[in-house]
């Protein structure tokens, strides 16, 4: 059954169960509603990098840290679809594009990640972005070019978040998605673990994903990834029995959506990212990037793949079957011009 009026009570009694019995409980929820042995691929790209100003504390991108990340500007057109088509023959059928941006502005940039939208959406790829906050018409602009979904994570709890990000607020992040709920986009939505935040906050991360009016379709989970030069680069990250269980409650609260295995999987064993599917992850991150934090390459998850006889996940599958419109554009059109 599909919920968006969970109680904390609620979610605490499945979060703290014993693990195997709440595993078990997520296992049986994942076969109600997806293919098991599916897991789609998805690939990220850093379209533009560095230099953000805002202030998240676990963000290699942040103008006012001292990381190594190079800052590099817009990535030109053919150099994004290049990119999109090697992802796609790797087995992706999700293609990302990241800027490190605090908001999406109406300018020239703007309007290259439209052509870009375009140009991906033509491949028969799923689309998404990541761009920062987004207004409804901007939302409207990315959906008319074939955006298929729209990644703005919460992050933590809303408890949590100001020991996280001073530079924009809660509310902010949800308007957001609000936006991007109304130009019918797919929300794609998550959050963080291992920041020192509590198991309450892990829990109330949850809560506000799936009290919203729609549970996200893609539910990201990320391990922190500590990087040099931030706040947090002595920060003790979540161990994988830690993973799982938040993976595992998101499993059963949302049982529709794509829990996404996300950043921190270089730390994970196939053993361990077993178990994450197990418990209802269906969806990883590959490539050896992931924006600007190493991640296991494409050979090491198809042997992964191999081993546990899973297949990847065709794109647009959830959208035919949840009846969710999309803007496919079969054809290779936009692909010749550059720009």
């Amino acid at each position: 059954m599909i919920r968006n009026n969970w109680t904390r009570a609620e979610v605490e009694a499945i979060f703290n169960q014993p693990f195997l019995g709440l595993v078990y409980q997520a296992a049986t929820v994942h076969r109600q509603y997806h293919d098991p042995n599916e897991v789609q691929i998805s690939t990220l790209l850093s379209i533009k990098t560095g230099g953000c100003p805002e202030d998240c504390s676990y963000c290699s991108q942040a103008a006012r840290y001292h990381t190594n990340v190079k800052v590099h500007k817009l990535l030109p057109y053919n150099e994004v679809i290049e990119a999109a088509l090697r992802a796609k023959e790797n087995g992706s059928s999700r293609f990302c594009m990241g800027a490190a941006w605090r908001e999406v502005r109406d300018n020239s940039d703007f309007d290259k990640v439209i052509d870009m939208v375009k140009g991906v959406n033509s491949l028969g790829m799923e689309v998404c972005c990541t761009l920062g906050m987004l207004s409804e018409q901007q939302a409207e602009r990315l959906k008319e070019a074939g955006l298929y979904a729209y990644n703005h994570n919460i992050d933590t709890s809303e408890e949590y978040y100001e020991d996280v990000i001073s530079t924009r607020t809660y509310d902010d992040r949800l308007e957001t998605l609000g936006n991007v709920r109304k130009a019918k986009i797919s929300v794609c939505s998550g959050g963080i673990i291992g920041m020192g935040e509590s198991i309450d906050d892990r829990i109330g991360m949850l809560l506000t994903l799936a009290n919203l009016p729609e549970h996200p379709e893609s539910v990201p989970v990320n391990n922190l990834v500590p990087v040099e030069g931030t706040p947090f680069e002595n920060q003790k990250t979540a161990t994988v029995w830690e993973l799982v269980r938040v993976i595992a409650t998101a499993r059963i609260m949302m049982p529709h959506s794509a829990v996404r295995l996300s950043a921190g999987r270089l730390e994970l064993n196939y053993e361990g990212q077993a178990f994450c599917f197990m418990a209802g992850a269906n969806s990883i991150f590959s490539g050896d990037v992931l924006l600007t934090t190493p991640n296991p390459n494409a050979t090491s998850d198809a042997e992964l793949f191999q081993i546990l006889n899973i297949k990847p996940k065709e794109a647009f599958k959830d959208a035919k079957k949840q009846g969710v419109e999309f803007n496919q554009i079969p054809s290779a059109q936009g692909l010749e011009h550059s720009h």
